[in-house]
């Protein structure tokens, strides 16, 4: 009889596009959540923790860059006996989820709704170098609100979140448009066909790539790559491109500049008008607020890639340059970004109800802290009470009890402690920056050991017996002075 066949174990990894996060990673990114949450939260809004699946159908179709709405999330459909149970997907983003919260709760929730969330999305893109399929966001938005001071008061205070965790001013800039303008735009240039407009979007979208030249070579014939390919254009005149180039290149030197600009760019053309007319409204108010073009200026290259943005956008790009992976120096960019979006709840409800909202992408913008190292310095674990004696494991447990009573973060080896050498190895595992030692001898003398593990490695790198001598790592004191002296130690690293 043939030996029946073991199923082959799993494969422990990772699933494509996915990460795990450890221990500082986590708890930088809770840090971070709880300053961005500090900084909504004195803006007035309150937390809402949504469910993480919703029905594709209340997704919607505004994932971008796809047509069908369960095409880029993970979906799946409900068993029913009948064979039509609903489709479910991961939500991709927290915008989409807040429009089916305020249409199913309007009639519990003021107006306007001012709420946080903050959470993991999911996306099913291909995944690739710093893309994953799995990322938090941490959104604040105002539903309810038509005045474009709600838009001025995100831009305001994403500002201050991003000072706030720790970016200065001078490197990043929040940069404001309006949609708006650039249908204005569009409407100037006489273009109806839809293909043709999402095409155009498209090469706006390129300016701060490849420039003026190269957006005027791909809204006309097109152009070569970097790569030497050659890329089709839109098809468009000189003259039907020229709206497009004078609005890309309205920036002035000053708010008021750029908006005289972007009157003419929109020329007749009534709601481009309107646009800039928003434009120069949210300007006033920013400016009165005391946020100068230093933190937030009035830029038309702007352009948010969703379908539902009816108003003003804005995006928070980091100026400072980093390295990247081929040595070469280049900004940071953009770590958030936002927008009017007032057609969204008009989905479930027929009405119009007006929103706008931002959307922080806090694993970016915990990776620019780190190039800037403003985070992700040497951190320690705990305070580890080795095992001298297994039968007194209540006292340890009382010495533990005791540091983590006076705000110590600390534990007592669980493992097999009979080779004390291999509880130290485990204390430098965990990266502990001390540890208690009480044998027989110092529990009769009434007396603990203190071992100051981050000198004992500093002197193991590099010292000579005579440091040794002069710096002493491990203490005999009092065991009433224990919490005291192992404060003494994290003190003079903190």
């Amino acid at each position: 009889m043939a030996k029946e066949k073991k199923a082959p174990k799993p494969k422990a990894q990772t699933p494509k596009g996915f990460r795990d996060y450890f221990g500082t990673e986590v708890t930088e990114r809770a840090e971070m959540l709880t300053q961005i949450a500090g900084v909504y939260h004195r803006y007035g809004f309150d937390a809402l923790e949504s469910a993480a699946v919703e029905t594709v159908e209340a997704l919607g179709k505004f994932l971008p860059d796809v047509d069908r709405p369960n095409e880029g999330v993970f979906a799946w459909q409900e068993d029913e006996d009948d064979g039509k149970g609903d489709w479910l997907a991961l939500r991709y983003d927290l915008t989409a989820p807040l429009a089916r919260v305020y249409a199913q709760h309007r009639n519990d929730l003021p107006l306007p709704y001012r709420r946080y969330a903050m959470g993991p999305v999911w996306r099913n893109e291909k995944p690739g170098p710093g893309r994953y399929r799995q990322f938090y966001q941490c959104d604040a938005d105002t539903v309810g609100a038509a005045s474009v001071a709600a838009d001025a008061e995100i831009c305001a205070m994403l500002a201050d979140c991003l000072e706030t965790v720790g970016i200065p001013r001078g490197d990043y800039i929040v940069r404001v448009n309006n949609r708006k303008v650039l249908n204005g735009v569009l409407e100037s240039m006489g273009l109806n066909d839809d293909g043709q407009r999402d095409a155009v979007l498209r090469t706006i979208d390129k300016f701060d790539k490849v420039g003026e030249a190269g957006v005027r070579e791909l809204l006309g014939k097109g152009r070569l790559d970097a790569s030497g390919a050659y890329i089709d254009g839109v098809g468009l005149s000189d003259g039907q491109a020229e709206p497009v180039i004078a609005f890309l290149t309205s920036k002035g030197e000053t708010a008021a500049q750029t908006i005289e600009n972007l009157k003419a760019a929109v020329g007749d053309s009534a709601i481009g008008a309107e646009g800039v007319a928003e434009l120069e409204q949210i300007a006033d108010l920013l400016a009165a607020g005391g946020y100068g073009p230093d933190r937030i200026e009035i830029d038309p290259s702007v352009v948010r890639g969703l379908g539902y943005y009816t108003g003003p956008v804005f995006e928070a790009e980091l100026t400072f340059d980093i390295i990247d992976e081929k040595g070469r120096k280049r900004q940071f960019g953009s770590v958030a970004g936002g927008g009017r979006y007032d057609d969204l709840v008009k989905r479930f409800t027929g009405q119009a109800v007006p929103a706008t909202g931002v959307s922080i992408g806090v694993d970016r913008l915990l990776a620019a802290l780190r190039e800037k190292g403003r985070i992700g310095s040497q951190s320690h674990g705990p305070v580890v009470v080795t095992v001298m004696d297994r039968d007194r494991m209540g006292d340890y447990q009382a010495m533990v009890a005791e540091l983590r009573n006076a705000g110590i973060r600390a534990e007592v080896y669980l493992g097999n402690p009979k080779n004390f050498g291999n509880q130290l190895k485990y204390a430098d595992k965990r990266e502990s920056p001390v540890a208690v030692i009480e044998g027989g001898d110092e529990k009769a003398n009434g007396m603990v050991q203190i071992k100051d593990l981050i000198l004992g490695a500093k002197i193991a790198e590099s010292a000579s017996l005579e440091e040794w001598q002069d710096r002493p790592n491990q203490f005999e004191v009092p065991r009433d002075q224990l919490v005291a002296k192992v404060r003494e130690i994290l003190e003079s690293y903190a």
